[in-house]
This record gives C-alpha cells, structure tokens and sequence, in this order.
C-alpha cells in the first residue's frame, strides 16, 4: 500500500484526484476478481443481505481515498503516511465505542507512543522556513482522511462479521469506480503513456493490498493492527528518498524510532495480556 502511495504522489502532478480514485478503483476490480475465482467465492461475494452496509462502507472508503490522494498531491509520501497513522489511533477509539473491544494498557501505551512519534515527524515541516505552498492543504487533507477512515476501518469489521472480506473489497472497488467516473463531468487530464503505466499499476497493488487488509481486519482486533501498520514509515521513507531525493533528518529518524517502537509495544502488549489468541 506504500508502494502505490508513491505511485499516486508522482501521478498526482498530472491527474486529478478524481481520476486517481478511478484507475485506482477500477484496476482493482482485477485482482479483487482473481482473488475470489481463486477462492470459490465469486458467487457469494456479489450477494449480501446488507446493502446499505456495502453502501455506506464504500462511500466511507471512498471519501478515506479522495483524503489520502489529495495528502499525497501536496505532502511527500512520508509526511503523508504519518499523518495517516492517526488513523490507528482513532480506530481503537471507535473500536472501542461500536465493538466494545477493550485494548490493554501497553496497547494504549503504544498508540499514544505512536503518536508522539508522528509528532515528532511532523514538527519541522510545519515550522518557520519549512512550511511550504499547500502544506496546510496537504496536513488538513491528511487529517480528514485519518477521521473517516477510522469509521471505515469499524465499518469493515462490523461486515467481516456477515461478509466474506474480499466480497467488501470487491464492493468497495465499484463504488469507488463509479464515484471516480462521475468526476470526470468536471475534467479529466490527458493522460501519457507513463501516466497511465503507473495508474494501471497503482491500481493493481491497491487491489492486492486492500485484500490483504481486510482479511488482516476480519482476524485480527483492531486495535491489534493499528501497531502493525506503523513499520510502513520505513518504507514511506524509502520511497521518499529514491524517488524525491528527500533525505531522512534527525526530526524524522527519532520519530520513525519511537514510531517503530510503538508497532513493538502494541504486539507485545496484545500477545501477553491477552488470555487467547485472536
């Protein structure tokens, strides 16, 4: 999922968030399709006894894309991701309201942790000589997709419950296809070859990846995800560095370090206090 924020930050120099949310979406109806013909659960994951679920779940889902993808445009793939991490965050709140999960202490401790870390990320880029055109925009974008997709993540949970994941994955792609295509009443870019190369191919890892996460979601609490989602800074720095030529400074690498150690706390927290295993 790293992998195709990068892709999105370099496409967004080009295209506008609405058709971002349709070749995103609608690629990933290809390997959302594979997946369940892999399965055997084609059949069953175009049927549902809770449409109004998949409704809200994918406009939720949609409104958590347009979000991220407009972070992405003005902030680097690093500074956007680690917004993005007050998501976690709030899902354990949401979590606990809706789900009645109850987190232990060091699973608290962690997110809290977490968030100093992102904190920390956040402190230079918004300070003095380091503030740049769009950055508020960028941040503001950043934190309205954390909010919704908080609800989202709950949401998701709620349908593991009656829906098999990929039957929500699948869903959630329509939905957002068909929100994308109706942007385009209001202009679409023309699109060169190396802009399209990389939407068909953000689309594809969006697909895989938003697959993967809603299995991780019907197996897992979610308060138990929110610490494992934290290690993709690492990446998000990576891709920062190879492809902006952004390098890591002391303000990022201390908060990537108690970010990290936070993911650390958060599992170990859940693996020992927990008296059965998810």
């Amino acid at each position: 999922m790293t992998a195709m924020s990068a892709i999105i930050h370099e496409a967004a120099k080009v295209a506008p968030v609405g058709q971002l949310v349709f070749w995103r979406s609608f690629i990933a109806l290809g390997p959302i399709v594979i997946y369940l013909l892999v399965r055997g659960e084609l059949a069953t994951a175009v049927r549902t006894k809770y449409p109004r679920k998949h409704l809200v779940r994918g406009l939720l889902g949609c409104a958590v894309m347009m979000f991220n993808f407009v972070a992405l445009a003005y902030l680097s793939v690093g500074l956007a991701t680690a917004i993005s991490y007050l998501a976690p965050i709030l899902s354990i709140c949401a979590a606990m309201v809706f789900l009645r999960e109850r987190p232990n202490a060091l699973v608290i401790v962690g997110v809290v942790l977490g968030l100093a870390g992102i904190v920390l990320m956040l402190f230079p880029a918004l300070l003095g000589a380091e503030l740049r055109d769009g950055t508020l925009i960028g941040v503001a974008a950043g934190l309205a997709m954390a909010a919704t997709n908080a609800l989202s993540r709950v949401q998701v949970k709620d349908l593991t419950r009656t829906d098999p994941p990929a039957s929500i994955a699948l869903s959630f792609a329509v939905i957002c296809s068909i929100v994308g295509l109706a942007t385009a009443a209001f202009g679409w870019a023309e699109l060169d070859g190396i802009t399209l190369a990389l939407l068909i191919s953000a689309g594809l890892l969006g697909g895989m990846g938003h697959v993967l996460m809603t299995e991780a979601v019907a197996r897992a609490p979610v308060a138990l995800l929110a610490g494992y989602e934290y290690t993709g800074i690492i990446w998000a720095f990576l891709f920062d560095f190879a492809l902006l030529g952004i390098a890591l400074d002391g303000w990022a690498i201390s908060g990537a370090v108690v970010v990290v150690g936070a993911a650390v706390l958060v599992a170990y927290g859940q693996g020992r206090l927990t008296a059965k295993p998810a």
